[in-house]
């Protein structure tokens, strides 16, 4: 039997009868219909379609599925359909959204809730599951010490470091009035912006860029901080009041930096995305990461840096510790090569300083975070203490109950508060 039909990816009828158009129609046997045209064409399209459904990706993108974090696994992705062209096919690669616990959890600090790997935990276990392929993270939520069996061979350009300062009534922080309250969720801005502005408030401040401008326009809060690259990449800098230098707020290490990793034993997706690797962003991040790691840093200590290269190719290197709530801070700088060697000791040799330096300081800085993180630890145990209290009262709970719940309790907060 002859029959013509519409391929939908193709224009013209394909003739499914080979050789000669015959003159007449065939003959059907006795009692048999002729199929109709409609329903090859349905078929057709069903089969086209459950094939590309079933289309294996050759490269899955974990990501967390916030509007930035979506932009920058997008961004990933054209760079790598642009640079490998088996890529760039429909279907060739897939974005996978995973739900992390800094998502999850949004109305406790960070340093509250385990500090970093927050944002990373669960997009490394899907890459070492084989869930995934690929894990795109932004650089700064990213703990020293990879997961093992993960390696990270790409980061991607870097964007602008600096904060932007956000406000619906004054143009920069000087002009913010006396007890103004700033919301931000970085102890690294909170430290920086009271030791400048001592009269002013920081209260937490958690979600995603569009959260938290939502949260501002409602008067949650006078003003906040975000990150500059992030806006770029949202198309969102319409929202920015003054930009900040650097010198009046230091970035977090790595800021506006993307970092892409694969796991170890997988040596096409290393080679794949280290043809995207930014020379230069990397060794400006592999300096400030090792500042990072000599101190051993996490989001319960305010810590700053940024590495970058000078007008004479140089490397310059700015570093700042400080107490959370910003009576002290140390200060120190490098200068060196721009050289992968030279600028990772330049990072070590920086951390070395600021542990070291002179006694009476350093220790302000120590028992200042030591004092602001036993509030933080007295003031858990006094609200889960209350609600066992209002258990045992109302519910007819016994003491014996109380006391192993408290118990269990203390265990829990001085481990996770002292983690």
């Amino acid at each position: 039997m002859r029959t013509a039909t519409h391929h939908p990816l193709i224009t013209a009828p394909c003739n499914l009868w080979p050789g000669p158009r015959p003159t007449s129609s065939p003959v059907l046997p006795s009692g048999s219909r002729r199929p109709r045209r409609g329903a090859l064409v349905v078929r057709a399209a069903v089969v086209v379609e459950q094939e590309a459904k079933t289309k294996i990706s050759l490269v899955r993108i974990g990501t967390r599925g916030s509007p930035l974090a979506l932009a920058q696994a997008y961004e990933t992705r054209d760079k790598l359909m642009a640079s490998h062209s088996e890529l760039a096919e429909e279907g060739a690669i897939d974005i996978v959204i995973i739900k992390t616990t800094g998502d999850k959890v949004l109305d406790q600090p960070l340093a509250d809730i385990g500090g970093k790997g927050l944002f990373t935990k669960e997009i490394d276990e899907a890459l070492l599951e084989g869930r995934i392929d690929i894990a795109v993270h932004s650089m700064k939520d990213v703990p020293t010490y990879l997961p093992a069996g993960t390696i990270l061979p790409c980061n991607l350009p870097r964007e602008d470091v600096r904060d932007a300062f956000i406000c619906l009534t004054v143009k920069s922080l000087a002009e913010l009035p006396a007890g103004s309250v700033i919301g931000t969720a970085s102890l690294r801005r909170q430290s920086q912006i009271l030791y400048r502005y001592p009269s002013l408030k920081v209260v937490n401040f958690r979600g995603n860029v569009q959260t938290r401008l939502k949260k501002l326009n409602e008067g949650e809060v006078q003003a906040t901080l975000l990150a500059l690259a992030g806006l770029k990449r949202l198309n969102m800098t319409e929202n920015v009041t003054a930009i900040l230098s650097v010198e009046e707020m230091l970035p977090a290490i790595a800021q506006g930096a993307i970092g892409i990793a694969c796991r170890s034993n997988d040596d096409k997706m290393a080679t794949y995305i280290a043809s995207l690797n930014h020379d230069d962003t990397r060794l400006a991040v592999a300096c400030e990461r090792a500042f990072l790691e000599t101190l051993d840093g996490s989001c319960r200590t305010p810590i700053a840096g940024y590495a970058h290269r000078d007008s004479d190719g140089n490397c310059v290197l700015r570093c700042l510790v400080a107490s959370p709530d910003g009576t002290r801070v140390l200060e120190t700088s490098r200068k060196g090569l721009y050289a992968l060697d030279d600028m990772v000791a330049m990072g070590k040799d920086a951390g070395k300083e600021l542990l070291s330096k002179a006694g009476p300081v350093c220790n302000s800085v120590l028992w200042s975070s030591y004092m602001f993180w036993s509030a933080a630890f007295i003031n858990k145990m006094d609200e889960q203490t209350a609600a066992l209290l209002w258990k045992v009262k109302h519910q007819q709970k016994s003491w014996s109950f109380l006391l192993s719940k408290f118990l269990g309790l203390f265990m829990s907060v001085f481990f996770h508060e002292s983690c």
